[in-house]
């Protein structure tokens, strides 16, 4: 098993008598996609901020690649992490060029050290524009992949990336994601939060966060099966006075497109339920999404 680069137990962040994150506790294997799943609010930038050394704890214990974290040395973990989001990486008014040498200076790179760095990200995100073009000019897959190559240049062992895609056009946020692997295979590991299911499908662990705490965390097969074994179905209605299952044996009823995804409650007898509904529903097994996961977890059991 892979050594932990990034160890949480029982974090707390309070502010005032609200907490923002409570009691969280999970590990982070070395060259992980580890993704970061739940609603605004959830508590994942509030985590995430402790993690970069940006925000203490309230309570509870950080340490990242063996270094715990302790108010007034956040630098210790700074310089050991690279951070992304979809709202503020890069300067628009500044050239590319001019981001990549504020984010050397903020690192204190040597010239030398940082010019080699540069080219081999402008190299490996696929970049072949003028470094002088503006920011604000590049089309938005474009300026996330520059962002991600500013958040690597001081050679970060962890990359945290929160919701990097949003907003992103779908051939954009493939390759965005392809670039993603590329890192973990070579070693980095990525801590990543995003919106997108389909995106969270390439992520060798999932947690997620509702209201603060931390709900499930595992493999996206295993959170699926956990949640609902086999008994996932998909219904389309054959009329439109189709008769709705008894709540008394259902345990989750989801609007899904033109029909809906049902579950029934664990020990209730399907066969003879599946045929009274066949009369007015098209009916077909089917296996759970993250999708599905994150609505019964996350949106459907809110505290």
């Amino acid at each position: 098993m892979n050594k932990s680069i990034v160890r949480v137990k029982n974090m707390s962040v309070r502010f005032g008598n609200f907490y923002a994150v409570r009691n969280v506790s999970f590990d982070v294997s070395h060259g992980q996609i580890f993704g970061f799943l739940g609603a605004n609010g959830a508590g994942k930038t509030t985590t995430i901020r402790v993690l970069c050394g940006l925000l203490p704890a309230s309570s509870g214990s950080v340490v990242i690649d063996g270094i715990t974290f302790v108010p007034g040395r956040e630098n210790d973990i700074k310089w050991r992490v690279g951070y992304m989001s979809q709202r503020f990486t890069l300067y628009n008014d500044l050239s590319v060029g001019e981001n990549f040498d504020f984010a050397a200076a903020l690192h204190m790179l040597d010239d030398n050290e940082y010019r080699a760095q540069r080219k081999k990200l402008l190299d490996f995100i696929g970049f072949d524009r003028n470094l002088k073009q503006i920011v604000r000019d590049l089309p938005g897959g474009i300026k996330q992949e520059v962002a991600l190559g500013v958040a690597l240049l001081h050679n970060p062992k962890i990359i945290f990336l929160d919701e990097p895609t949003a907003g992103v056009a779908p051939m954009a946020r493939v390759r965005f994601w392809r670039l993603i692997k590329e890192l973990s295979q070579s070693g980095k590991t990525i801590f990543v939060t995003t919106h997108y299911m389909d995106e969270a499908e390439n992520c060798n662990r999932i947690a997620l966060m509702r209201a603060g705490e931390l709900i499930a965390i595992d493999s996206p097969s295993a959170l699926k099966h956990k949640t609902f074994g086999d008994s996932l179905y998909r219904l389309r209605p054959r009329h439109k006075n189709a008769s709705v299952p008894d709540a008394d044996f259902v345990d989750m009823w989801q609007p899904y497109g033109a029909g809906f995804h049902l579950r029934f409650k664990d020990g209730v007898r399907v066969a003879p339920h599946l045929r009274n509904l066949k009369r007015d529903w098209h009916i077909e097994q089917i296996p759970p999404s993250l999708e599905d996961v994150f609505i019964r977890l996350v949106e459907g059991q809110k505290q």
